[in-house]
């Protein structure tokens, strides 16, 4: 059985924490920013943790 390749559009977008958790970058802090308040901006920083419903898609795409 070959192995299972890890879904490259996945890769670039989740990333997995020590304790196993998924996260991923916030949408809407790449372009236009100028007419965003600071105050959106800085919350649009951390990373956020997956939706629980989306999370074994992720995984799966992940091979993980």
């Amino acid at each position: 059985m070959p192995k299972m390749k890890t879904h490259s559009g996945a890769k670039k977008r989740f990333k997995v924490t020590g304790s196993g958790k998924l996260v991923h970058r916030q949408a809407g802090k790449r372009h236009l920013n100028e007419h965003k308040s600071s105050r959106r901006t800085r919350r649009l920083m951390p990373d956020a943790p997956v939706a629980a419903a989306d999370v074994a898609k992720a995984r799966k795409l992940l091979g993980i």
